[in-house]
């Protein structure tokens, strides 16, 4: 029988999900967007921050960016994901010089890691793992 969560959309009736963020020792435990719209998994400045990341050390720009990110500078890190009960998976971020934007869960690569069904007019959505 495969794991599945069920989650209750909360903030502002939008699908967020509760995540453990791990870089290296450093770990936060945050709230992030689930959107299946976002070509790319976003993590503000402050929270990359708090998980020891060093603005000035990052060797992988990425200068495409879309939509309200298009003018914010970003470079791309890779961090451990946790979902309980799930086991941990690398993520690729998009680490924005930005805290005006919540941690975003999107195309790359947390649909490639997890299979989501969104539910809108219950306002709830199920998350799985990968087969």
């Amino acid at each position: 029988m495969y794991k599945k969560l069920l989650i209750r959309y909360l903030q502002g009736g939008l699908p967020f999900l509760p995540i453990t963020l791990t870089h290296t020792t450093r770990s936060a435990e945050v709230s992030a967007l689930v959107d299946s719209g976002s070509t790319v998994n976003v993590l503000p400045y402050g929270i990359g921050i708090q998980l020891g990341l060093i603005w000035e050390n990052q060797n992988f720009p990425m200068p495409h960016l879309v939509g309200i990110l298009q003018d914010t500078p970003a470079f791309g890190v890779l961090l451990t994901g946790e979902i309980d009960p799930f086991e941990p998976v690398a993520l690729a971020f998009a680490w924005v010089k930005s805290n005006n934007v919540p941690v975003i869960l999107g195309q790359v690569n947390f649909f490639s890691e997890f299979d989501v069904y969104f539910f809108g007019s219950r306002k709830i959505f199920d998350i799985m793992p990968k087969q």
